[in-house]
């Protein structure tokens, strides 16, 4: 089969692999589509955690298709079904998973390589997060449950609530899932802060009711501006860059809510204005990944329409043409994210 296997950054190449063949309790499954990542595009371009990501490996892990084989041991799913998976799947016994943090579970385990022709789904993600994708729901839709999910999880932690104003920082694929997320949940206002206008336009058309441009205006003054002088009750760093980190915390009023929600590179440190924590009564919190639940319940978000994340495919190309997927979500100032058709 074709796979698109990662060496490391920028090596990214076509290749000739063989089809996975699956065990008792796993499920292969042809991919039908599968989408681009804001993650992906920072593996592609500065490496990853190697917790996470071992290199070499098939690329890729927002996926959707057709289960083919099914391994001794199963009774769900079916062949012939239409699924999605999680690209991890927690042990559901360690410390962490005992208290909950099923998303930092210590014996987690993580599937990559949905850039290829076939991927083999591990027993216990087949048992733990694994959907059946609703007949109405397309490839591509499907796919996006992964980054929704982290998503559903970032906003849960962050407690955001009705009537809230939320300014989010970053107009790329997850700044605008978190934005038609919070505006499901009832904000007041959203704010959404870039630095090209043409994403900001498309934020708006989804729904943001104010768009800042950082080379255009002083992205603190005019948040002030925007929320009657006080700052926004909730700030949403959806990048991953130290400056960006730090600007999310000028932007909060006092008694608000930040969440760093971009992945910065490991060892990266950031400033903190210690008074405005401490007599500001602010809130920093990180969160990263999801937990099955959160992938639950982005699929039925998705297929209720609810959240529509029809718009955010903005291309489709082949598998064969992967790298130059990524060269166009590096340079383009309209593509969001793009549909991988094996």
């Amino acid at each position: 089969m074709k796979a698109a296997m990662l060496y490391g950054v920028k090596d990214l190449r076509i290749e000739d692999v063989d089809v996975p063949r699956v065990g008792n309790g796993e499920v292969l499954v042809k991919v039908k589509a599968a989408t681009t990542c804001g993650t992906d595009l920072k593996i592609f371009q500065r490496g990853y955690v190697e917790r996470v990501v071992k290199l070499p490996t098939i690329f890729g892990h927002e996926w959707a298709g057709d289960v083919v084989e099914v391994g001794a041991g199963l009774e769900w799913p079916r062949v012939g079904m239409r699924v999605r998976a999680g690209n991890s799947a927690p042990c559901l016994h360690c410390a962490m998973c005992q208290k909950g943090k099923y998303n930092l579970c210590e014996n987690m385990i993580w599937l990559w390589g949905a850039y290829a022709e076939y991927i083999r789904v591990p027993s216990r993600m087949v048992l733990v997060n694994m959907q059946e994708i609703p007949q109405h729901v397309s490839y591509e839709e499907a796919a996006i449950t992964e980054p929704l999910a982290c998503v559903l999880h970032g906003v849960e932690e962050a407690h955001v609530s009705l009537g809230d104003t939320v300014a989010i920082i970053g107009a790329g694929p997850i700044g605008l899932l978190h934005l038609l997320t919070v505006k499901k949940a009832g904000v007041q206002k959203a704010i959404m802060i870039d630095l090209v206008d043409e994403r900001l336009d498309f934020a708006q058309k989804i729904g943001a009711d104010e768009t800042v441009n950082g080379r255009k205006a002083d992205v603190v003054e005019k948040i002030r501006e925007l929320t009657g002088g006080y700052g926004a009750d909730i700030v949403i760093e959806a990048i991953g860059l130290p400056a960006t980190w730090e600007q999310a915390l000028k932007l909060a009023r006092e008694g608000g809510r930040i969440l760093e929600f971009g992945g910065c590179p490991p060892g990266t440190e950031v400033k903190i204005d210690a008074e405005k924590l401490h007599y500001g009564e602010q809130t920093v919190l990180g969160t990263f990944h999801a937990t099955p639940l959160h992938f639950r319940k982005a699929l039925n978000l998705i297929a209720s329409r609810t959240i529509d994340v029809r718009p955010l495919v903005t291309r489709k190309m082949k598998l064969e043409q992967i790298k130059d997927a990524f060269e166009v979500l590096s340079t383009s100032k309209t593509d969001i994210k793009i549909g991988i058709n094996p």
